[in-house]
This record gives structure tokens, sequence and C-alpha cells, in this order.
């Protein structure tokens, strides 16, 4: 390796305070560091760690494909038929270049991982807590980067460790896969600091990163394992009543979908690996690992709050950089014209449904300050419009002062008196946009700094309750899932009376729905769908369609992404691509 560049920013996996938090910031991102040039010291073992981090966003996230990969292919999430494609329409073959830029890019990190944990190993002139550590955060990133590719492959490859000539490594069994990953986290978590430790820096994964991970992991593996006819109820069904030009939204369908298998699980023992899941996810909630909280809603999504402690993996960017930038800010919020602009100049194209939205209680946190409400975009300059969402009495009323039947209403109570004429369609300009990830640097450029949430706090407790549900506690199951519930002033769930999650399938249902609503824009909702082996069935109770018009008709190759024609045109270990691709 003759040159590597290594990072600035690359990476954010928040865990406590939140100062000292610019340890990566100070990287110079366009330097290179030669193989001479690292020594054997502390310093030279942080640059190897840094330069692991920076294939996340200069390998990954920088060109787009993140996180449209993880994300598109779900049933709450839409667009623009033009920016979901023929991979956000089910044919993953037809834009190759971004299912492959997660098996490119986690296979280009995991290779960066292993010649760096190499390199530190052999270092001397350094303290054990600062080599264990370095060498903890490596095989969190390696083992996180296999998570990625287990679930949306399935079988797939695991590189040596250790520098060989032959390339040509086959397809590893989903379960070898997993306990690759399960031993890189145990490792990790008994190697690296605490987030209370003197020694940890804010900005890097820490032991509870890694026993959080865990904790998901056995229940990914947990789920997929659980029996064929597991039932779950998901409310869905078909966008919208009538024809084109008199089309109402169809409301929510309670459907009791039955479990399939999940390919590569089947052996699996669901029970054992659910314990587990609680074991890890309680050690992580009772402070074996460090200290961690949710946050105030208020505060959830600032951009001060990006290492604080519910944040335990997220992958960030430079303001305005070029090469360690990604395009979430853009996708999701979009850039204004101008600083303090009015106008989106581009983006905010990537939204929820109106299914999902409607799965929430009215003054959730969530949807009250967590969905956009009204915008304007560039093409409204001249009009004096804008758009509102969404057309329910409450909103309409707001933006429009005009009550449902069109009269005018004199002085509504909180009406948005700035004069504009505010305006809603049903089509893809009028989403459940997020406010997730709004608030950065600069709105006003196109390589803004927003985070990207891999892993939060809540993800842990949810897992938790997930797990003793199906262990048969449903009352801590519940205690869980209320905290979660709690935080977004959404009502507490409870095990007896009118609309009770009184069953273990009513518990496990309502779990599931939590994540939907709590992890919406986080790129989780597909891969929930496939390790509950409820996927097809999911994605095909939307009748063809979703509020875009974005084709959800699935088939059964669509469980698994194709593996890339480059790797099976080179490697001569793998003669077959997934089932249904060619």
């Amino acid at each position: 390796m003759k040159k590597i560049i290594f990072s600035v920013l690359a990476l954010l996996m928040g865990a406590g305070a939140l100062t000292g938090c610019s340890s990566w910031i100070e990287e110079d991102p366009e330097s290179l560091i030669t193989d001479d040039m690292l020594g054997d010291s502390e310093d030279a073992a942080k640059q190897w760690v840094t330069g692991v981090y920076s294939k996340w966003v200069n390998d990954m996230f920088r060109w787009g494909y993140f996180p449209r990969m993880l994300e598109q292919d779900a049933d709450y999430i839409s667009g623009p038929d033009w920016l979901f494609g023929t991979f956000g329409a089910g044919n993953f073959q037809g834009e190759p270049e971004v299912p492959d830029a997660l098996w490119n890019g986690c296979y280009n990190l995991i290779g960066r991982a292993n010649l760096a944990e190499r390199e530190i190993r052999a270092m001397n002139d350094i303290s054990d807590a600062v080599k264990n550590n370095a060498i903890g955060e490596v095989k969190f990133h390696k083992a996180f980067a296999y998570f990625l590719l287990v679930r949306a492959y399935g079988p797939v490859p695991v590189q040596p460790e250790v520098d060989t000539e032959d390339k040509n490594e086959p397809r590893q069994s989903v379960d070898s896969v997993y306990n690759y990953i399960i031993s890189n986290l145990e490792d990790a978590a008994g190697m690296m600091y605490k987030n209370t430790d003197g020694g940890y820096e804010a900005g890097h994964v820490n032991a509870g990163s890694a026993a959080g991970l865990l904790a998901k992991v056995y229940a990914t593996m947990a789920s997929a394992a659980m029996p064929v006819g597991t039932q779950v109820t998901v409310r869905t069904g078909p966008a919208y009543n009538g024809t084109d030009d008199n089309k109402t939204y169809a409301p929510l369908v309670s459907r009791t979908l039955s479990k399939t298998a999940v390919s590569g699980y089947e052996d699996m023992d669901s029970h054992a690996l659910y314990t587990l899941a609680a074991q890890w996810a309680k050690a992580v909630i009772d402070g074996e690992y460090g200290t961690y909280e949710l946050l105030p809603y208020s505060e959830l999504w600032k951009k001060t709050s990006a290492t604080a402690s519910e944040f335990m993996f997220s992958v960030a960017s430079a303001d305005g950089n070029d090469t360690y930038s990604t395009q979430v800010h853009t996708q999701y919020s979009g850039y204004l014209m101008a600083s303090g602009s009015d106008f989106i100049a581009s983006g905010g194209w990537t939204g929820c449904t109106r299914h999902w939205y409607d799965l929430f209680e009215h003054d959730d946190y969530r949807i009250t300050q967590g969905v956009r409400h009204r915008w304007r975009v560039n093409g409204h300059q001249d009009g004096n419009l804008g758009f509102y969402y969404p057309n329910t009495p409450e909103y309409t009323l707001m933006a429009t002062g005009l009550d449902q039947d069109g009269n005018q209403v004199a002085s509504p109570s909180g009406i948005y008196a700035d004069g504009v004429q505010y305006y809603y369609n049903m089509t893809s300009e009028c989403l459940a946009f997020t406010t997730k990830y709004d608030d950065v640097t600069n709105k006003a450029t196109e390589n803004a700094d927003a985070n990207w949430p891999f892993l939060r706090y809540a993800d842990v407790l949810l897992v938790y309750a997930e797990a003793e549900n199906e262990l048969g506690h449903p009352d801590e199951a519940l205690t869980y899932l209320n905290k979660v519930r709690q935080r977004s002033n959404a009502s507490d769930g409870v095990l007896t009376g009118n609309g009770a999650l009184d069953t273990q399938e009513k518990m496990r249902s309502a779990i599931i729905e939590e994540r939907a609503k709590e992890f919406a824009c986080e790129g989780d909702r597909r891969w929930d769908l496939i390790r509950w082996g409820i996927y097809l069935d999911a994605m095909n109770a939307l009748g063809g369609s979703d509020d875009s018009g974005i084709n959800k008709m699935r088939t059964s190759r669509n469980l698994l992404f194709p593996i890339p024609n480059a790797e099976l045109n080179t490697n001569k270990s793998i003669t077959e691509n997934n089932p249904g691709w060619n």
C-alpha cells in the first residue's frame, strides 16, 4: 500500500459528552501518508484507525448511492420516479451501481480494516490500552460491514485477515458469516474504551457501540429463525381509492401476515438467540458498557447533539467538502438557494407515505415536529406559493384559512399568516418529509454535514423489548416499548383494556410498527421486513404502487441483492448469482 488517504470527520459515533468532539475534524483530509511515515506510535495507530473511518464517507456515502440502497426498497418510503429509478421499483440490476455500491464499499472497508489491524498489532511502542482500543475500533467497523453484507446478499465471502495473493474467496454460509461478526464484536466490546473512560475520545465508536450492535445482530438472527407461520399484523393497504381524476387516500387496513422461511436462518435457535439479544441489550441499558440515555425529542436531531450518547454509531461528513461529503441532507431536506432563503434550490425528495403518517397519534412529536408541514421550492418564487402537508382538516385550515369544504374561516387559530398561498397535491412533491436531517452548518450547500444514524440507543431499547416479548416477558417488553413512546409524547401501550397489547402477537406487531415510526428514513425498514419473513406480503399489500406511483410489487428474487457482475467475473470461487438474478 503506497499511499493512504486519511479523512477528516470520516465518521462520528456519539457516546458521551458534547465537548472534545473535534478529534477527527482536526485531521487534514488532503494529506497523503505513506508507509514509512506511520511508524510505531500511538499517533500511528490513530492514523490507521482514521483510515478505516474514512471509507464510510469517501468510499461509500460520498457518491449518493448511500443511503439509497438501504432505504428505497421499503413499503413506507417514497419519492419521485426519476430518483427511485429501476432500483427503487425493484429491478436491482437495472441500476447495478446502486446495490453494487454496498458490496464494493463494504469490502473496500474490510480490506482497509484487515490491513490496519495487522499494522497496529505489530506495534510495540504504545500502551496496551491504546493498542487494544484501536484494534477494537477496527473490528467494530469490519463487523458492521459484514452485517450489512449478509443481510443484503445472504452468503458472502469472508476475507482472510492475513494478506494473501489469492483473492478468489468462496461465499460462506449465513451462520458462518454471523459467527465471524459476533466474534469481532465480542472482541471489540472487551477491547474498546467505554464512553465513560478517561481515554475515550468523543467521535469514536466504543464498547457500548459493539455491545449494542451485538444485541441487534442477535435479534436479527432470532427473528429470521422464528417458526414459519409466526404472525405479524401490519397496517397497510393501497395508497388511494377512486380514479386518478377523483382519488382520495385509502384508510389504513390491518393485515395479519404469516412469516415465511428466511433463507440461511432455518437451523438457528430463535429462543437462544433472543436470550443473547436480551442479555447484550440489558447490559447496555444497565451501564455495563458505558452510560446511554434517550435525548429529549426537541434535542434529538440538532447538530449539537451529533455525539450525544443516543447516537451509538453515526456516519457524518465535512461541510462543503467534495471528498468527504454525503447526499443525506440533499436527498431528505434539500439545500436552499442561498443562506437564509425561504426556497429550496434542489433536493428534499425522499419522504414517507401517507400510510406511514397515519400510523401516529395526533400529538406524537415524530409527526408534529418530525415532519415538514410547509415549505417552498425554487418554482414558487414568482407565484408567492408554497406546499403544505398533510391535507388533514387541521393543516389545511392552518395553511389556507379554508375548511375542508373550501369555506373561509375567520381568524383561525394557528393559521400561517404570512401571505403565502400554500397548496397540496397527491404527487411525490407532497410527502411526509422528515426533519431529521435539517440542522446542518450550511443549509445552502449541496454537500452539507448531516449525520447518518446507523445505530441509536432507541434501537437497543426496542431490541430489548422485542426479545423480552418473544421470551415470554410482556411486562418487561412493554416497559421498554413505552420508554421510546414516552419520549415522543405518544400514549403508553397497555396490557389490558381496549386496544390492549394482551397477546404476544399484538406486542410483536406493536414493536415492529414502533420501529417503522421511530427509525423512518434511517434505512431500517426493508431489513426489518426481511428478517421477519414478511417482506413480500408487506410490499405487495400496497396493491402495486405507492403514493408517488412507484412500483412496489415484489417477487422472491427481491429478497436478496444481486452479486455484482464484476465480482462474478473476477472471483472464480463464486459461480452463480443469487436466485432470480442473471
